[in-house]
């Protein structure tokens, strides 16, 4: 996927979940988070960040806040990018575990939840929900980065597809280069790791694949192995 005018900034501080004070250009600036996780780790003061110019004369921020330099790379946090660079990978047929599809369509209700994308191929028919992963530590990139009981809910309600012959798979995008694991992090979120668990024991389809992250786009590019707890 590919943004419009990039900037470059220095983060400040964060003023409430949605809200940062960005110094652009040697000016102050209140820019728009384009996520709502803690990002702890990514979000410090004298990080350089790239922004997105929103082009709306009647937003109250002028820029969106999309990735945070980390080291010698950057991470994607925009909570959006996942889903459209899943979507686009599999539109082309990018992710070999699937290929060329029929049908691709996204936010399909199933039962209680709406998964991220439907497709069908042949007699074949599943469903894939697309987590985006921006917590890395010592090259494992992990999720998530906080409890999330809708998460977990997302994932048994995977393993009840799986259960009734739909392919099912969670696709866990690490919004950055250079991670050599994925796995779920049991830590902060015991009761999702162990759904992962259960699911991938049903049958559930669990992929991590990283991304090429330029200034103004981030692109699907390679599978991550993948540990579970």
């Amino acid at each position: 996927m590919k943004y419009g005018e990039i900037t470059h900034g220095i983060f400040e501080k964060r003023l409430n979940r949605f809200i940062a004070e960005v110094f652009i250009y040697g000016e102050k600036e209140k820019v728009h988070i384009k996520n709502t996780g803690r990002l702890k780790e990514l979000l410090v003061p004298g990080a350089e960040v790239l922004l997105e110019h929103s082009g709306n004369p009647q937003r109250k921020t002028k820029y969106s806040l999309v990735a945070v330099k980390k080291s010698d790379g950057w991470v994607n946090i925009d909570s959006q990018a996942p889903n459209t660079v899943a979507f686009e990978a599999l539109d082309n047929g990018d992710l070999k575990q699937f290929g060329c599809l029929d049908v691709i369509k996204r936010e399909v209700t199933y039962g209680a939840s709406r998964f991220d994308i439907y497709f069908e191929k042949d007699k074949e028919k599943g469903f894939i929900e697309v987590k985006g992963v921006t917590l890395e530590k010592d090259g494992v990139a992990m999720f998530p980065d906080a409890p999330t009981i809708r998460g977990t809910k997302h994932v048994l309600e995977l393993a009840a597809a799986a259960r009734e012959g739909y392919t099912a798979a969670i696709l866990f995008l690490i919004q950055m280069k250079g991670c050599r694991q994925f796995t779920p992090h049991a830590e902060m979120d015991k009761n999702f790791a162990e759904a992962v668990q259960r699911a991938a024991a049903e049958g559930v389809h669990i992929l991590a694949y990283d991304c090429i992250l330029r200034e103004n786009e981030l692109v699907l590019d390679q599978p991550v192995p993948v540990k579970l707890c």
